[in-house]
């Protein structure tokens, strides 16, 4: 990597000189995720709220109309019309899901779920708080055609999750945060199974097997070294339309998409760093003078196009799409879903009635009671077993209030509610309502009961600083 003992000049002086933290270089893409589910959040809010008003105004006729809208394809045989609704849920969400596929797929590769040892802790708190939820939401419906809903309350909704932590700031443990993505990244993984292996209409054996052929044709792309992204989202459009023919929910083509996506880059890290350093400096000593100037000449736009190609060539295309697509999905994608979706009519007169009704009961106390016990339940069988190890940093106090954090069930737990549900109105908005309530318990006790234990943390971290601060006086 270098030649001789000697540095390269750029290196050493602006790079390596007091050193940067090498725990800030990895963090930093965990941040930028965080941050942006933690904003999507605050839109989400704003947006089913829009969603709301303008359904129980007197525009709300406006609402309906507007999601009923047709329009698709429809040139010369070629003709595929749907309402805006389905375009909406079934057609730019797979986009969701495609991101939500990508995440599994790198958090499996190298991240927290790339080893047994960090994967069992989330792996076993999502299977909890999966679970318990749909056995209490079974318990009040069994024997109703209401019965089918049990997958409503066992999503968790990253982006609320995300931004309710956020509100606290730096007194929640990184290491809490970060396990509890990974529970909700696994607990979308459960959800796309449960969407796919339950609610789907009858089965075109002819229609899968097509399906299956595109796989196989994505994934020798894929063997064949190809990065390029147009093949795969020519094949994608097709394994859409093939999975939604098939009569599996659509979606979860985006999910078997991403599986097949490249996760390793054309340029392998050492000689990346190599040729980096030997291009920066090139461009340090462009034009035969070592020194910087406001202007670049045409060494320095060489080395700096250069050194663009490279960056390019070692970043997979699992990475590069999911850093392109996950501001989409967080700002546009996922709201304009909560506002074709969140709009609920409120009958106030018969809100009591509604809440006590037994869907209403399953997915409130699903959500708010079941998400609870079976993540901190399961968690604390898994350390008390010496199964996983506990958060670093983290105390069972603040692992309780982010098992109650994860009942904010919003995105997925409204998709699966309209998927089952979008035939029968009064029990679809008595869904959506539950849901809103179920969330809004989740956000604010888990909140404090959060703040209550960073606050204990708080004053033990000051006690013991001060006996260590007492002990050096002695």
């Amino acid at each position: 990597m270098m030649n001789g003992n000697k540095k390269p000049m750029f290196v050493d002086k602006k790079i390596l000189k007091k050193g940067e933290a090498l725990g800030e270089l990895l963090i930093r893409p965990f941040q930028a995720f965080a941050s942006r589910e933690a904003s999507g959040g605050a839109l989400l809010v704003l947006v089913a709220a829009i969603a709301v008003i303008w359904v129980n105004s007197s525009y709300g006729y406006l609402y309906e109309e507007l999601w009923r809208t047709i329009t698709g394809i429809n040139i010369s045989h070629v003709r595929f019309e749907k309402s805006l609704h389905f375009w909406i849920n079934d057609g730019i969400m797979t986009i969701f899901f495609f991101v939500v596929g990508l995440e599994i797929k790198r958090e499996l590769l190298v991240g927290e779920l790339a080893s047994l040892k960090q994967a069992i802790l989330p792996m076993v708190a999502a299977a909890g708080g999966m679970i318990v939820p749909a056995a209490i939401y079974h318990f009040f419906n069994m024997g109703t055609p209401e019965e089918k809903g049990w997958g409503i309350p066992m999503a968790t909704d990253i982006a609320f999750t995300l931004g309710a932590l956020k509100l606290l700031g730096k007194r929640v443990p990184r290491a809490l945060v970060v396990y509890i993505v990974a529970l909700a990244i696994v607990d979308d993984l459960g959800a796309v199974l449960v969407i796919a292996a339950f609610y789907t209409s009858a089965i075109s054996m002819h229609y899968l097997a097509m399906s299956g052929l595109i796989v196989i044709l994505l994934i020798g792309i894929n063997f064949l070294g190809y990065r390029n992204p147009i093949p795969y989202v020519l094949l994608g459009v097709l394994l859409w339309h093939m999975v939604y023919l098939s009569g599996v929910h659509s979606t979860i083509a985006g999910v078997i998409l991403a599986i097949t996506i490249p996760a390793r880059s054309k340029v392998d890290t050492d000689e990346f760093l190599s040729r980096a350093e030997n291009v920066l400096n090139e461009f340090e000593c462009a034009g035969g003078a070592c020194g910087y100037s406001v202007y670049t000449n045409a060494d320095h736009q060489a080395a700096v196009h250069t050194l663009e190609s490279m960056a390019h060539k070692v970043m997979p295309p699992l990475i590069r799409l999911e850093y392109l697509l996950h501001p989409w999905v967080v700002f546009l994608i996922v709201p304009l879903f909560a506002l074709a979706n969140a709009g609920v009519h409120l009958e106030w007169s018969k809100f009591g009635t509604t809440l006590m009704s037994p869907i209403s009961l399953g997915i409130i106390l699903g959500l708010f009671v079941g998400k609870q016990i079976g993540i901190f339940g399961a968690s604390w069988l898994a350390v008390k077993s010496r199964l996983a190890d506990m958060p670093r940093g983290a105390t069972m106090a603040q692992m309780y209030g982010g098992a109650i954090l994860c009942g904010i069930g919003f995105t997925m737990s409204l998709y699966i509610d309209v998927l089952v549900f979008h035939n029968v109105p009064p029990v679809l908005d008595a869904g959506k309502i539950s849901v809103f309530v179920g969330s809004l318990l989740s956000f604010a006790v888990g909140t404090i009961v959060l703040i209550l234990a960073t606050m204990g943390g708080t004053k033990q971290e000051s006690g013991a600083s001060n006996m260590r601060s007492t002990q050096k006086v002695s």
